[in-house]
């Protein structure tokens, strides 16, 4: 009986030939070495390294073989393979080296270029004074009220003693909310906010109202039909006239200087009761002769109009639920702009409101 017969015929499989297998090794280093950016590599990586790559096919064609030549068909597969995962890898290497140069190139800053090409901004002066005045009641021990620019008839005009034909209700005076009749208006003063808190609040009441107010006035060099007005509201026991004007002796040297001179005129208002106005002595010209008499800022007067103010009628504090035979108080109003103007010399106030940024830039960003 005869022994096993050990000896076979190799199995013919093309891929696994010697000679296909250092072509395929050849022709996928050819393409790592001319991918020339990370995208073409991605796709020779696919073509040449993939599952359906044909060294990856090549290598799945080694179980076709008998077991003896199975060694150096792996052996030769498995070295090409090794081959191209190093190319890759290196010409990986060197396109990310490449590509991080070129973005570095490409997004670089020049630091010696000009760094101011675009002009600094500035905040605008109303704004800026409006928080410096709320800053000077503050540190007085005030508070800030605010209320809304559309306010109902009654706290805009009732509640302030206005009589029914008073002429600020007017369609000449007055912006009034559609339809006809819904009683609404666009606030012609701050005074509304007092209203609100005296309402809302038992005394002692001391706040500020700073915001912006509209009447029906054509805009020119000293009237705007939108403006922003400041008034202060005092209600406690025992205030007076004199209380009044030392806070305004000390509002006026807030924002114009030390030594600023105030004085008072004779005036009438519906919800103050006296009533005055509040002059403040020329900066231009000191109130003194002969300068006055060619002072084109007060124009030969001496005095510059600042605001309204008195004490509080007690019909208004009877209106807002405040016992008038318990306490008194004050209240004042000044339009910011006006302020400004005579803070600044500033002559013309539509450079204020037409928003040219030449005007606001010598302000600077001021907080």
């Amino acid at each position: 009986m005869s022994g096993p017969n050990t000896d076979y015929d190799p199995v013919e499989v093309t891929p696994l030939h010697a000679d296909e297998v250092e072509r395929m090794r050849t022709e996928a280093l050819a393409a790592i070495e001319n991918a020339g950016d990370l995208a073409v590599l991605k796709q020779v990586r696919q073509q040449h390294a993939g599952d359906r790559s044909p060294l990856a096919l090549a290598n799945r064609e080694i179980g076709a073989l008998p077991p003896q030549a199975r060694k150096e068909a792996g052996q030769r597969v498995g070295g090409a393979r090794k081959a191209v995962a190093e190319a890759l890898a290196e010409r990986q290497r060197v396109l990310e080296a490449e590509h991080e140069e070129r973005m570095l190139a490409e997004e670089s800053v020049d630091v010696t270029l000009p760094w101011d090409r675009e002009p600094r901004g500035a905040r605008h002066p109303l704004t800026t004074l409006q928080e410096r005045i709320a800053d000077v009641f503050v540190a007085m021990g005030w508070e800030v009220a605010e209320g809304p620019e559309v306010e109902a008839e009654w706290l805009n005009f009732d509640a302030l003693n206005f009589a029914p034909d008073h002429p600020a209700r007017t369609m000449q005076d007055t912006f009034w909310l559609q339809p006809e009749g819904s009683g609404m208006v666009l606030r012609t003063h701050t005074s509304p906010v007092q209203a609100r808190t005296m309402l809302s609040r038992t005394p002692p009441i001391y706040v500020v109202c700073p915001g912006r107010v509209y009447r029906t006035d054509e805009l020119d060099a000293s009237h705007s039909p939108a403006f922003i007005q400041v008034e202060g509201l005092a209600i406690d026991e025992g205030l007076s006239m004199a209380h009044l004007r030392g806070t305004l002796d000390h509002f006026a040297e807030a924002m114009f200087g030390r030594g600023i001179t105030t004085r008072f005129r004779p005036s009438y208002f519906p919800f103050t009761e006296p009533s005055v106005e509040v002059d403040l002595v020329c900066i231009a010209c000191g109130g003194r002769q002969p300068e006055v008499a060619s002072c084109r800022t007060c124009k030969g007067e001496g005095w510059m109009e600042w605001g309204g103010c008195g004490t509080v009628n007690p019909r208004v504090l009877t209106a807002c639920g405040v016992d008038p035979d318990r306490y008194s108080g004050f209240a004042f109003g000044m339009g910011i702009e006006r302020t400004l103007m005579v803070r600044h010399g500033i002559g013309d106030m539509r450079d204020i409101v037409e928003g040219d940024v030449r005007f606001t830039l010598p302000f600077g960003m001021e907080i």
